[in-house]
């Protein structure tokens, strides 16, 4: 949740401070995440972790007065956006990891038009969170103790 408010996003890619911009940079960073867990093979991505962030998705909604109703829906909306994000951002799908622009534009640049540089911008940042990650050892980010700073 700390790496969606990193100021990069809204001071230098001009993304919106909004709630569906954090959430769209938390599945980024949590697609990440559980790529490189699927890569390594060594400990599972613990299952309650997971469904917690999904929780607290949903409790935040609430929180911002949408009712029932709007909760379900929008939730499975976001439930697809992550999977879609999840499935496509590693673009070769190979061991050395690529970023998938198409997903990017897709999500995180749908009310305002990316330049060729802030796409550059944001893609040498995911490729800098994958390698700082695929380096920390995997109960410390189990453990949330990601101290990234880009």
């Amino acid at each position: 949740m700390e790496l969606s408010r990193n100021i990069f996003f809204y001071r230098e890619l001009k993304l919106k401070d909004n709630f569906e911009t954090r959430i769209i940079l938390i599945f980024l960073h949590l697609s990440i995440i559980l790529l490189i867990f699927k890569k390594e093979k060594k400990i599972n991505f613990p299952q309650e972790i997971f469904d917690n962030i999904f929780l607290n998705v949903e409790y935040n909604m609430r929180e911002l007065g949408h009712g029932d109703v709007s909760v379900n829906k929008k939730m499975k909306i976001l439930n697809r956006i992550f999977y879609n994000i999840l499935l496509k951002i590693d673009l070769k799908n190979s061991d050395f990891f690529s970023i998938n622009d198409s997903v990017i534009k897709e999500h995180l640049f749908t009310e305002i038009k990316e330049s060729d540089q802030i796409m550059s911008k944001i893609k040498e940042y995911l490729l800098s969170f994958y390698n700082y990650c695929f380096e920390l050892d995997k109960d410390s980010m189990i453990e949330g103790k990601i101290n990234y700073k880009y």
